[in-house]
């Protein structure tokens, strides 16, 4: 791979130019790398062509052109054919995205590691005025001080929601507060067949006034959820008609993923195969994809900035929102609508996940089914439904006057890179996501009294998150821990979404709701750190809100109260 890189055109056209300035500055004869011929080849016109612009034009040779530049390592190597120090560095190459990207991929196709070096010969054309050059441009950068911008601050502005215990956020976390449970018997279809019977399904909804007649009728579920919570974090935001119309759209982004799609359009699309091609929903491709409800919010906003989706399983959403943040932060965008949704109670989706061992048979009794930590667990309880925040440059927020109900102060990602459904047995994915989570944030561990936590119902899940909570923040007795998912399931890609309009609405509002169904908590499980069965005042200093998902996606996402 090495070699590959040095024999592409650029590279030896780079060879070529610098090898003709700097031989005729030496007084040893020139040593030609072309066989001897009367006629010169085109490459050879060109070697010479570029070493005469290179005296009359710059003086001192195209070397000195890119001297102090982030080609300089670079020409070296060619001279040479020895990199320079700065060559093996990534450090020194991070800010060229011509040459090298942030891991290391090489234009010329091969991969930089962190202290590869790269096997070349040596010839005696090493010495010299080329690696002076190389030492003096070395120095040079070194010394240079790049200066900081001060760092843009993000806050949460709007909340929407659609969820099995409400389509608005006071509602939907009010039910919370007072314990109730939204998951009850599946309507949506007959399961009469399935071990599995109980959902925490939405059982009314309707998008009169959010989305077109049309277009509902033809969309999925997750789409039209996604639709509604997207809109409702603008209404929620203050986002009016008037102000919408002097929103720089370029600066607007949407980025709202959802871990399985549209199932259901997909799945009625197979069905209409049977009978024939013909017969299929000329939408079911775009109105199957993660990415196109996202997009049709876009549309229907005219928000032209970032707009794509992410599916990281249930790990979709804290994605989603991380991304959406750092848009902000580089300044690419000042709002961005952001969050997860996801829709699967449908026969297919039940059936998957009942395949999968993964869900409770809790039929005789629905909203004691879900009950984290608990040791009668027996797996987790599917829900649906979608959770979209409004997040804003502080400045841009203030301008408008907005009401700003937290900061979003940063987040991290990890893969436990271990197993597709297992956590990591000692939890090092979790501990490492939430440490670096802390770390960009720039958050202390004892500062963090709130953990809206993933736990889903499931044996090891819940007892391995729980473990990696006690690693990173066991020494604070302020900190207290719920899971969401006690009352409204698991909503999949919606999940971290969902959470965290709940994370928020804690901060807001000074309470922290309970956990519900835990009465026989886990052996090592201390019920002094998890909120009780009823809701709690707590004074949250900085809230985190995990959120994990098959094939070893962690992710841990940070709240705090503006100030």
């Amino acid at each position: 791979m090495a070699a590959s890189s040095v024999a592409s055109p650029l590279c030896t056209w780079l060879v070529a130019a610098c090898m003709s300035v700097a031989s005729e500055q030496e007084t040893s004869p020139r040593i030609s790398v072309v066989s001897s011929s009367k006629k010169l080849s085109s490459w050879a016109r060109r070697r010479r062509l570029v070493a005469k612009v290179g005296r009359e034009s710059f003086g001192t040779g195209l070397i000195s052109s890119f001297c102090g530049s982030k080609f300089q390592g670079l020409m070296n190597s060619c001279l040479a054919l020895e990199p320079c120090g700065a060559y093996y560095s990534p450090s020194k190459w991070s800010s060229s995205s011509v040459l090298f990207g942030e891991n290391g991929f090489s234009l010329f196709g091969s991969k930089i590691g962190s202290g590869q070096r790269l096997e070349r010969t040596n010839p005696a054309a090493a010495t010299g005025k080329a690696m002076a050059v190389a030492v003096e441009a070395k120095k040079e950068v070194t010394t240079k001080k790049r200066s900081l911008a001060k760092k843009r601050r993000v806050v949460v502005t709007g909340l929407g929601v659609v969820s099995p215990l409400g389509h608005e956020p006071d509602v939907f976390y009010n039910n919370l507060l007072e314990g109730l449970s939204g998951i009850t018997e599946i309507e949506a279809f007959d399961c009469a067949n399935f071990p599995t019977r109980i959902a925490g399904e939405i059982k009314s909804f309707s998008t009169d006034g959010w989305v077109a007649p049309k277009l509902a009728k033809r969309m999925d579920k997750f789409m039209l959820y996604m639709l509604m919570a997207g809109k409702k974090a603008l209404a929620d935001g203050g986002m009016t008609e008037e102000f919408m119309m002097e929103l720089d759209k370029t600066k607007c982004g949407v980025l709202i993923g959802s871990a399985m799609g549209g199932m259901k359009v997909f799945n009625d699309a197979i069905e209409a195969l049977r009978i024939s091609y013909k017969k299929m929903n000329p939408f079911c491709v775009p109105f199957a994809t993660t990415n196109m409800g996202s997009a049709m919010l876009a549309m229907d906003l005219g928000w032209m900035g970032p707009n794509y989706s992410i599916s990281t399983a249930c790990a979709t959403s804290n994605f989603c929102i991380l991304n959406a943040a750092n848009h902000i932060i580089r300044g690419e965008t000042d709002v961005m609508l952001c969050g997860g949704s996801d829709a699967a109670i449908i026969p297919i989706g039940l059936g998957g996940f009942i395949a999968c061992r993964a869900l409770s048979q809790r039929n005789d009794n629905p909203t004691k089914a879900s009950r984290p930590w608990d040791t009668e667990r027996d797996g987790f309880v599917m829900g649906e439904g979608a959770g979209v925040l409004l997040l804003e440059e502080l400045e841009h927020a203030k301008r408008r006057g907005a009401t700003i109900y937290a900061e979003f102060l940063g987040g991290s990602f990890t893969c436990d890179a271990y197993h597709m459904t297992e956590p990591h047995p000692e939890g090092t994915g979790v501990i490492l996501c939430i440490e670096k989570a802390l770390s960009q944030a720039g958050v202390c561990k004892e500062d963090v009294n709130y953990v809206n936590a993933h736990a889903t119902s499931t044996q090891a899940g819940d007892l391995k998150e729980y473990e990696a909570l006690m690693r990173c923040f066991g020494q604070n007795p302020e900190l207290k821990v719920n899971s969401t998912k006690s009352m409204i399931g698991h909503l999949l890609g919606a999940a971290g979404a969902v959470e965290a309009v709940a994370t928020v609405q804690a901060i807001q509002t000074g309470w922290v709701h309970p956990n519900i169904n835990l009465e026989n908590p886990d052996n090592g499980v201390d019920t002094k750190l998890l909120v009780g069965p009823r809701k709690e005042k707590m004074d949250i200093k900085v809230a985190l809100s995990n959120s994990f998902g098959f094939g070893g996606h962690n992710s841990s996402i940070i709240f705090a109260p503006y100030k």
